[in-house]
């Protein structure tokens, strides 16, 4: 069946619809953005911060090596549709269980293949992420009264606290859309590990006695999450603290810096990152639409410690006061790269130094 990609500029991009079907009389929108990632497509689907975006995939092959149970980041994918080129069918790997036409079945995800995502992935490049549909029509004139949704970290969050058990200290990770390899590194450190959902209350925080708190990366505008900032602030005076993505973006507001949106954002396996205090640049994993301003750093006690090296975003914080730093970006990273997985080992030191006082 026929189906279509409709922009918000009248742009329009025909292909076949793979995966969940369209019906005649429904239709997708979503926040068009792309992963310019050559594999790691499973892990990208599963990632709550893609919560309710159609995700283009600029890699002209996907599904080749197929979808397997072990690297999923959550249960359940959140995001609304997928775009590629080329759909493979007969995905070959060892590990594989299902197909990547398999996987948007199962997860009711549509999607649209034949797809020139060159060619749309240069149109979001010039002119900005935008919305989009996915609809059996060519046009499309409504988008004025279409308004991209605000509560996506509430969609993913857990909704109950749970524990995972370790033998070294306790560290309570705020889920504002948490992967699962993140949980993974923090496991690897022998972390005693609370999980409880964004809006946990301080109070609630402090009776679980944590050692560290982790911030979590998530889906959306990190502004809507203004009211929590407060229990950040507070949070940080007494424990280590740790953010990544949207946890970073977050410990920016709770240290008066401000946030904007990036033009197309980043979301690639492949940003280079330079460490401004180890004059070295690192390979990172990058999935945000947002960024701290430079310009709001002036008179916060913030400090910058690596930086962007495609656009000179900033990439890291360090609290010059409390024991708080965050990156913005993946070192957790699966499938990879993994050169800044040290971060979760800093943590820890963070956390041991804070116990000798």
């Amino acid at each position: 069946m026929n189906i279509n990609l409709v922009l918000e500029d009248g742009s329009c991009f025909e292909g076949l619809s793979i995966g969940a079907p369209l019906t005649p009389s429904s239709e997708i929108f979503g926040e068009v953005v792309f992963n310019t990632a050559m594999t790691g497509y499973q892990e990208a689907m599963s990632d709550p911060s893609y919560c309710d975006q159609i995700l283009t995939f600029t890699y002209p092959m996907i599904g080749n090596y197929g979808i397997n149970r072990d690297d999923m980041e959550t249960l359940t994918p959140y995001l609304k549709a997928v775009v590629v080129n080329e759909s493979c069918q007969n995905p070959s790997n060892w590990r594989t269980n299902s197909s990547f036409h398999e996987f948007l079945k199962t997860f009711n995800i549509p999607g649209i293949a034949g797809v020139d995502t060159r060619k749309l992935t240069r149109i979001i490049r010039k002119q900005g992420t935008m919305k989009g549909l996915l609809t059996r029509s060519k046009t499309f004139d409504g988008f004025s009264d279409l308004q991209l949704p605000e509560d996506q970290v509430q969609k993913v969050s857990t909704k109950s606290a749970y524990s995972i058990q370790g033998k070294g200290p306790r560290v309570i990770v705020i889920d504002y859309g948490c992967k699962s390899s993140i949980l993974d590194y923090l496991k690897q450190e022998k972390f005693e590990i609370i999980v409880v959902p964004y809006n946990a209350g301080l109070n609630d925080i402090n009776a679980l006695r944590p050692d560290g708190i982790f911030l979590s990366n998530g889906p959306g505008d990190p502004k809507t999450m203004l009211p929590y900032i407060k229990n950040i602030q507070q949070l940080q005076q007494t424990y280590p603290v740790f953010g990544i993505c949207l946890g970073h973006q977050l410990l920016a507001l709770a240290g008066g810096a401000d946030t904007v949106k990036l033009k197309f954002g980043h979301r690639g396996y492949n940003h280079p990152v330079k460490n401004l205090k180890a004059d070295r640049t690192f390979m990172t994993s990058q999935n945000h639409g947002y960024t701290v301003d430079k310009k709001s750093l002036e008179n916060t006690q913030l400090s910058i410690t690596e930086v962007n090296l495609n656009d000179d975003t900033i990439a890291g914080l360090r609290h010059l006061v409390h024991p708080t730093f965050s990156v913005q970006y993946h070192p957790e990273a699966n499938p990879g790269p993994h050169d800044s997985s040290y971060l979760f080992g800093e943590f820890n030191h963070y956390i041991q130094e804070k116990a000798k006082r």
